[in-house]
């Protein structure tokens, strides 16, 4: 198979196909060579076709402390106190700068991946309203003043 820019599925699915068969290539070989350009060829229709976003970034925490059979108290460390913990794994707290410089130093996780901002969980809250004072509440009441107008008619 001639080596070609690969831009619709038919091709990529043949050029799968192919390499599959060049799997079995001696190293050094002419098969090899061939196969290395195949593989550069499927990598990049793939990253223009299915694009792989970074993770969330907690997701990306939870799943490193599963890799490493870590716990939540084990992540004080990195980040603060059980609570902090807590609230940035929960999404209710965002990550600062020391703590995504510790995670990546400690962890391994890649920087940009903990940079990426992740969503919160929003809770609605009750708003309760509070007295105004009487001079608040005198300024609502009291009547607009009008500004006198200006004639801006010109002779």
């Amino acid at each position: 198979m001639k080596p070609r820019i690969i831009k619709e599925d038919q091709t990529y699915g043949e050029a799968l196909a192919f390499v599959e068969s060049l799997m079995d290539a001696k190293p050094g070989s002419k098969q090899d060579e061939e196969l290395e350009l195949w593989a550069l060829l499927i990598e990049q229709y793939e990253k223009e076709r299915h694009p792989i976003e970074d993770p969330d970034p907690i997701e990306a925490i939870r799943f490193r402390m599963d890799q490493l059979g870590l716990h939540r108290k084990d992540l004080e460390p990195f980040i603060g106190q059980k609570s902090k913990v807590s609230e940035v794994l929960n999404r209710k707290r965002p990550l600062s700068l020391p703590m995504i410089r510790s995670l990546h130093r400690s962890l391994g996780i890649p920087a940009a991946v903990l940079v990426r901002e992740s969503p919160r969980i929003t809770t609605k809250k009750a708003v309760i309203s509070q007295p105004r004072s009487k001079t608040a509440a005198s300024k609502a009441k009291a009547p607009l003043k009008q500004s006198p107008k200006k004639n801006t008619t010109s002779v």
